[in-house]
């Protein structure tokens, strides 16, 4: 396995032609810092990105350079020379790897933003859309598949107009190796060889309940609360029963007044008020009568792996629809 951060982006890093832009400006749009950060010189080298961003998906220089294809001495310059031009310390140096700061994480998500845009500036200015067509088969999660990629499909549809999408809705992580899709959005990240993974966002989660439920039975204060409330859960998936032991509350399966492994249906459930579930945060926006309880419970989030067969580096469709998707989805999240 390894990450689409390739040998195209070697001249423009997310693009590989000869685009002239105004790094310093582009950098100062997206990365909305103190006012002493975005006082950048305008030398600066937003080629430096990527390494940024490799040092922080793999949490050290030696994970990052291979990710990139580089040395891990060329990614250290590179991590230098940006903390330098931006006067900030991004990461410290542990002797387990690099620990992002504070600062670091703040400017993840722009940096990642920013790169989506490199890459649709890219396609742009190439015409590398221009006669791209054919059949995409895309595989994601029942969530996903149902309330996040429709409305990015239908953006897909204005920039590639000659692509036909098929939508596969599963939570199975090994249709991609079966052949039976081109392109997955999957929570677990593969380790298959033959894969090429990018980590393009994450999935935030909370703890929701439907506003009639909290009328009948009280809203809960304390993690504990929860204990006295009717819960929805999951059937033989043991993800919940593990959250709750890690919080110092061992809970048997009976602690779930309604418990369903069908995602889409444990939605229907906490919107039916069954009882308080465990939701991302892009799904309960769907519904205003479901609001978040517990706002101290701190969920660690999930991070989303676009994964796809080696075969993109010579399939224009599906490269042209992977990009898309690397650059619209984390904005639907």
């Amino acid at each position: 396995m390894r990450t689409d951060d390739d040998e195209d982006m070697e001249d423009f890093r997310w693009g590989g032609i000869g685009v002239i832009v105004k790094p310093a400006r582009l950098f100062h749009n997206c990365l909305t810092v103190h006012s002493r950060y975005t006082k950048m010189n305008n030398n600066f080298d937003w080629a430096l990105v990527p390494s940024f961003l490799a040092a922080l998906d793999h949490g050290s220089l030696l994970g990052a350079a291979r990710a990139l294809g580089s040395t891990q001495p060329t990614l250290g310059r590179h991590i230098a020379e940006l903390e330098s031009q931006l006067g900030v310390v991004l990461f410290e140096r542990t002797g387990r790897g690099l620990l992002p700061t504070d600062m670091a994480l703040r400017l993840a998500d722009a940096a990642r933003a920013m790169e989506g845009s490199a890459h649709q500036l890219v396609r742009s200015v190439s015409g590398a859309q221009a006669g791209v067509s054919g059949t995409v088969r895309i595989t994601a999660s029942q969530p996903v598949a149902c309330f996040v990629l429709p409305p990015v499909l239908a953006q897909m549809r204005l920039a590639l107009p000659d692509v036909q999408v098929e939508l596969v809705s599963s939570n199975e992580v090994s249709n991609l190796l079966r052949r039976e899709a081109d392109i997955a959005l999957r929570m677990v990240q593969p380790a298959q060889a033959s894969l090429v993974v990018k980590r393009i966002g994450k999935v935030t989660l909370g703890a929701y309940a439907q506003r009639d439920y909290l009328r009948r039975r009280g809203t809960p204060r304390q993690l504990q609360d929860l204990l006295a409330h009717d819960l929805v859960g999951y059937d033989r998936d043991e993800t919940l029963l593990r959250g709750f032991a890690a919080f110092g509350f061992p809970v048997t399966r009976e602690a779930f007044a309604f418990r369903t492994d069908d995602l889409i249906l444990h939605w229907e459930g906490v919107r039916a008020g069954l009882g308080v579930g465990f939701l991302a945060d892009y799904l309960a926006r769907t519904d205003s009568s479901v609001v978040p309880v517990l706002p101290v419970l701190k969920i660690p989030p999930l991070p989303i792996w676009l994964t796809v067969h080696r075969e993109i580096r010579t399939s224009r469709r599906i490269r042209a629809v992977y990009d898309f998707l690397a650059g619209a989805v984390p904005k639907a999240m």
